[in-house]
């Protein structure tokens, strides 16, 4: 059986390194095939990459707390570039300041993300989404 494929990366003007590394790891260990492309990813590069290897998930970190600025308008630029309806996972430090996370989880919901994962979040809680929404 061929590894899902995931396109992992830190989003925006972000270099926080570490949970980018744990994460490459902990989805590697997992069983998937990942293509990180490492911190400050800008959304253009996330779709470049999920086309060139037919990913089947973007996933997009973020820790400085402007996750939902550089998130918007992603799964639309993903729709046009042809990649309908791909997996989309956010997670981290998202969003400036204490906000209730059921908040948060809308409006990233609203944007088109498939899942939302909150700060603190174990790498193994993505890794049972991915095995669940992969199918």
């Amino acid at each position: 059986m061929q590894k899902k494929r995931l396109v992992l990366g830190v989003i925006g003007a972000d270099v926080h390194a570490v949970g980018n590394k744990i994460l490459y790891h902990a989805f590697t260990e997992g069983g998937f095939d990942v293509t990180n492309l490492g911190v400050m990813v800008s959304q253009e590069e996330f779709i470049a990459a999920a086309i060139e290897t037919d990913a089947d998930a973007i996933i997009v970190s973020s820790l400085y707390g402007h996750g939902e600025l550089d998130c918007r308008g992603m799964r639309d630029k993903c729709d046009e570039s042809g990649l309908d309806g791909i997996l989309m996972y956010v997670g981290g430090n998202i969003v400036v300041g204490k906000q209730p996370f059921e908040d948060v989880e809308k409006r990233f919901k609203a944007m088109g993300f498939d899942r939302v994962f909150g700060p603190g979040t174990s790498p193994e809680a993505a890794i049972e989404a991915l095995n669940e929404d992969l199918v």
